[in-house]
Formats: C-alpha cells, sequence, structure tokens
C-alpha cells in the first residue's frame, strides 16, 4: 500500500508538472500564489496570499499602497502616491483592469460614496493640501476649499489633509491628520460648516487625526469614528462635532476604521515592541464585533481582555511592515495596503 501511494504522488506530480508547461508563460507568471500561513484568531482566520496584487513595476509602479475601496461591479480601486498612476483598479482575482491619475503626488485618502445612485471618490493629498471628489474614471468633479483660504486657518497652521468621510446628508468631514489636527466640516457644495478637535491629549482631541469613518451601524444613532493614531484610540463623535466616548487600542497605531455589516476593521501602522515604543515594522490587522470589541489581529497578538479591559496588542508574525488600510469584499476577504513597504502591492487575506 505505501508503494501505491508513493507511486500516485509521483503521477501526480508529474502531471501537475505537465500541465504547468502546457500553460502560457504569462498566466504562470501572473497567477497568484497560494500561501499555506493562517493568521487571526477565533472564526476571523485568513490564508495569506502575499502576491495577489503584484504587477509590472515598469509600467504600474507604486510608492506606497494608501488606500483601497470597493465599488458596486466588484472593482478595487486604490491610491497611490505614485503620479505615474495614483489610481489603481483591480479585479478580484488580482488582476489590473485600468489606471489613472498623475496629479496627486501624496495621494492618501479614497472614499467611495453613492451619490444617488452613482458612485464616486474624495481624494486627500497631504502634500499639496488638496480635496477633490471625482468620478470613478478621474473627472474632477469639485476641489474641497483650503481652510487657509475662507479664514478658517492662520497663515501659520498647517493643512495636510489625510481623509474624508460623507454623511447621509452629503457633507463631508475632512481629517487634517497630518496637518493640525482638526476635523472639518463641509455642506456637499463645498461651503464650510465647522471644526472640532485640535492636537491635545483631552478626549475631544487628536494625535493624528489620520481618519474619519461614518458609522451607521445604528440607524437611529449615525456618529463619526475619528482616529487619534498617537493615541491608540478611535473617538467618537457626533455629526455635529461633540465628543462622545473613546475605544481605546492599547498597543495599535490605527489608521482609518473600516465598516463592514457589524464589523469594524482597520490596519495598524505600528505596534509598541521595544520599550513599548513606536516600532518600525510591526504593523498587523485588527478586527472588531458589534460591541466595538477586538475579536482578531490578523499579524498580530491575539486579543485578551482582562476585568473587560483590553491588553496591550502586538505584531506576532513579521508578515506586515505597516498596515495603512483594508478593504473587505463581499466574500470577507480583506485587502492589506501598506505604507513604507519596500513598494509592494496589496496583500489578500483570504477568509477561511
Amino acid at each position: 500500500m505505501k508503494a501505491i501511494n508513493v507511486s500516485r504522488r509521483e503521477f501526480l506530480k508529474k502531471s501537475v508538472a505537465t500541465a504547468a508547461l502546457s500553460m502560457p508563460l504569462f498566466n504562470v507568471i501572473s497567477k497568484p500564489v497560494m500561501e499555506d500561513e493562517i493568521i487571526g484568531h477565533g472564526k476571523f482566520k485568513y490564508r495569506v496570499h502575499k502576491n495577489w496584487g503584484n504587477l509590472d513595476p515598469a509600467t504600474t509602479p507604486v510608492k506606497n499602497c494608501h488606500e483601497m475601496v470597493m465599488d458596486k461591479k466588484g472593482r478595487l480601486i486604490m491610491v497611490t502616491d505614485e503620479t505615474k498612476n495614483n489610481i489603481i483598479i483591480y479585479d478580484r482575482s488580482g488582476r489590473l483592469i485600468t489606471t489613472w491619475g498623475h496629479d496627486f503626488p501624496g495621494g492618501h485618502g479614497l472614499t467611495l460614496f453613492d451619490e444617488g445612485g452613482t458612485e464616486v471618490l474624495f481624494i486627500c493629498d497631504p502634500e499639496t493640501g488638496r480635496v477633490v471628489k471625482t468620478s470613478l474614471d478621474g473627472k474632477i468633479i469639485r476641489e474641497f476649499p483650503n481652510p487657509k483660504s475662507i479664514n478658517v486657518y492662520t497663515s501659520e497652521q498647517p493643512y495636510r489633509p489625510t481623509e474624508t468621510a460623507i454623511a447621509p446628508n452629503g457633507d463631508i468631514y475632512v481629517a487634517d491628520g497630518y496637518g493640525s489636527q482638526f476635523i472639518l466640516q463641509f455642506n456637499s457644495t463645498g461651503e464650510f460648516i465647522r471644526k472640532f478637535g485640535g492636537p491635545g491629549s483631552e478626549d475631544d482631541h487628536f494625535s493624528t487625526a489620520h481618519g474619519v469613518c461614518i458609522d451607521a451601524r445604528d440607524k437611529k444613532n449615525i456618529t463619526l469614528l475619528c482616529t487619534s493614531r498617537g493615541h491608540n484610540s478611535f473617538k467618537r463623535f457626533t455629526l455635529d462635532g461633540k465628543y462622545l466616548s473613546t475605544l481605546f487600542l492599547p498597543g495599535a497605531f490605527v489608521c482609518r476604521a473600516v465598516i463592514d455589516d457589524e464589523n469594524i476593521y482597520s490596519g495598524v501602522c505600528w505596534s509598541r515592541l521595544r520599550y513599548l515604543e513606536q516600532t518600525d515594522n510591526s504593523g498587523f490587522v485588527t478586527i472588531l464585533d458589534a460591541k466595538d470589541k477586538v475579536i482578531s489581529n490578523p499579524g498580530g497578538t491575539e486579543p485578551k481582555y482582562q476585568n473587560g479591559e483590553l491588553q496591550l496588542m502586538i505584531q506576532s508574525q513579521p508578515i506586515f511592515n505597516h498596515c495603512h488600510d483594508v478593504c473587505i469584499d463581499n466574500d470577507k476577504n480583506i485587502y492589506v495596503c501598506q505604507w513604507n513597504a519596500n513598494k509592494t502591492y496589496p496583500v489578500k487575506l483570504e477568509r477561511i
């Protein structure tokens, strides 16, 4: 029986090799590699596909893969700060569909909004201080004002917008995460409404207001989840800027919150390793449930609670460098965009 099994294995090996040789070289090279590594915890475990989004860097380069969204057609749209192709659009197999955009040297924030059946994008560029609304094929529809030009900021206050969120009524919230640490609210036509936050350690202030997200899981109580990355926190506000609460995620330098069904997902750019300091190349992904409890940390330590308090979370496997954003598809797979990761393309985490 043993000899028969060995023979069968040899036969399968030869069959696979023969099939591979008969395939076109392009398909062999471009086919995503199935990885054996499984990461995550509980019901949120994933198989890692490191090569899912790999493209030819000579024709479709990236610097930093900052953020990704998925449109109604299932296309995965990513922003990068590479002006040869600021927007890269994939299908779910990781194949390139198209690219566009050359005017965003700091291309960073990317938000998708369904505007009465028509999907539009909002792009933030902290290098140029621009926040623009575009069609899915790159036509600029509106540019939102720099707060200095409308006397909301003084000339000395820096403005480096990193993220947007769009309320159901069309109001846009801009996170000035690399600038003066305010969340700025505009109406749909670009008229300024208010700002809130600012730098500091108070509950209603921010340390790197990197992201902002509409939390509409409770339709009767829609709120804002604002990132305070230096505080390892999401801070919850009303839609008119009143502070409500802090969601403390010790050890996790979270980027923007991404909500899918009842869960919150976020890329963690750094964790606290040596001497509990922010440590390079220590990223992971964190996932929270409907009650805002951490239930899985793909690439990180298993979440632990003691007396109801979440304990320190850090990277446990050196899979990621700096997780900057996540996108969730209809099968609950995660696509991870990374900053400062040697110009790598997105990584797919296949839900198992």
